[in-house]
């Protein structure tokens, strides 16, 4: 008798340990996925995406007794669907990454795909949405490298640790802490698709880490390693403080509103007007294409016109009608993020899709950086310009980058922030100093000219 209730104590005691280094490894997984997703996702948050795969994610319980729980865990975590499970004690049960909405939301599948749009409908009004909020910030940086630049208040330059695009990105991640953050789920609660619109495509647009990379690049180049290294330093503390600061006001701003909404005796601050039927929908997605026919067809115009003279001018209405094929692109690599390396979902923490986006877009404007100076002609330069401030500004990010960051410097482990921004920042400048200084060493050209 008494080894039977021996066995049973170590049985009990190896069930605990067992659940308890379940329940540690799974909210550590939850957590890697939780930081790597804190400034985009890609596709799947478009809610037909993510009722689909919330779908996969069973979690039932068989009531055994009050304490205990049966849970079915899917073969993405690394348990044979047919293996026994321990019963674990409810307080140890970890919850899916995904949010509350998306497993309600997955019961009544019918309903919803019933209301909104078909999912390649939903797919295309999305590209839409981010296609016109990216022409947007693409406006919006050459605003303020205009304003800010040698010609207005001569604060930003080429030749300094304060580069041009330092100004936008600092505003674009201020406002990520605001609509990225804080008001994000407020702004989703109205339109999934205008919450992605000015995370991903307006604020993306308006950052640029290519930019950045490159002006450091060509400093480093031309002798001014020191003035490189601080643009890197003085670049990530601005930006890393910009976007605290912007969820700081945000958070007081939202202080405030309660404060006001209770004086006023109003219980809450909802808003009504959530565009989820099938015609709201459809009229704003119409709507948002009949604002991307006037850009694109205005920008058009204006490149036919500039065209021949070159110029600022010309490469600005280029750099509107190729920024959207940045965004796009950004977009679909942004749901690699949260995911990991192979099966296993290795490096969980890392946000791929996000580095990929900056390295690649790096990579290409140091690449494009040599053809214009190799093939050195006006209407090369106009081109290739365009592409470099519309295509790969809108492909390379800050605005994410920073909201990644930040969610990764307040989680368990804060190195992996600090980690995360020495990867990006050495591999994208690795490659792209390799990739810019190759017609020196191959064809004698002379980069400074």
């Amino acid at each position: 008798m008494e080894r039977i209730n021996s066995g049973g104590s170590s049985l009990r005691r190896r069930s605990l340990s067992i659940s308890s280094h379940t329940s540690r490894h799974t909210d550590n997984d939850a957590e890697s996925e939780s930081v790597s997703e804190a400034g985009d996702i890609g596709d799947r948050a478009l809610p037909s995406r993510r009722f689909s795969e919330s779908s996969n994610f069973n979690l039932s319980f068989d009531k055994r007794s009050e304490n205990e729980a049966v849970v079915s865990i899917p073969e993405d975590y690394g348990l044979h669907p047919n293996s026994s499970v321990m019963p674990l004690p409810l307080p140890h049960i970890s919850t899916s990454p995904l949010s509350s909405d998306a497993i309600v939301g997955s019961q009544d599948t019918k309903h919803d795909s019933r209301i909104g749009l078909p999912e390649w409908l939903d797919y295309i009004s999305c590209m839409v949405h981010l296609a016109v909020f990216g022409i947007l910030g693409v406006l919006t940086r050459y605003l303020l490298q205009r304003l800010f630049g040698p010609g207005v208040a001569h604060v930003t330059s080429d030749e300094s640790i304060l580069y041009v695009d330092l100004p936008s990105n600092m505003i674009g991640s201020f406002l990520m802490g605001w609509f990225g953050v804080v008001f994000k789920g407020d702004i989703s609660h109205v339109s999934e698709h205008l919450a992605i619109a000015i995370t991903t495509g307006y604020l993306g647009s308006l950052t640029t880490f290519s930019g950045w990379n490159q002006k450091m690049l060509e400093l480093s180049v031309s002798g001014h390693w020191l003035f490189a290294t601080l643009g890197f330093a003085v670049g990530l503390l601005l930006v890393a403080s910009s976007i605290t600061f912007g969820i700081e006001t945000a958070k007081g701003f939202r202080w405030l509103l309660n404060r006001l909404n209770m004086s006023s005796g109003k219980s809450g601050s909802k808003m009504n007007c959530k565009v989820d039927s099938y015609r709201s929908q459809l009229t704003v997605m119409v709507m948002f294409f009949v604002i991307l026919g006037i850009l694109w067809g205005v920008s058009g115009a204006l490149v036919k016109d500039e065209f021949k003279r070159g110029g600022n001018a010309a490469q600005l209405w280029f750099a509107c009608m190729v920024g959207p094929l940045g965004v796009w692109i950004r977009w679909f690599l942004a749901r690699l993020n949260g995911l990991g390396l192979g099966r296993e979902g290795l490096f969980k923490w890392i946000p791929f899709g996000t580095l990929m986006a900056n390295v690649s877009a790096a990579c290409i404007m140091a690449a494009l950086a040599t053809v214009k100076k190799a093939v050195n002609t006006r209407d090369c330069d106009t081109v290739v310009a365009g592409i470099q401030f519309g295509m790969m500004g809108c492909l390379s990010t800050v605005s994410t980058f920073a909201a990644e960051f930040n969610a990764m410097r307040k989680s368990s482990q804060p190195w992996r922030a600090y980690a995360y921004s020495i990867i990006t920042v050495l591999v994208s400048f690795s490659l792209g100093i390799l990739i810019y200084c190759i017609p020196v060493w191959t064809k004698g050209f002379d980069i400074d000219s």
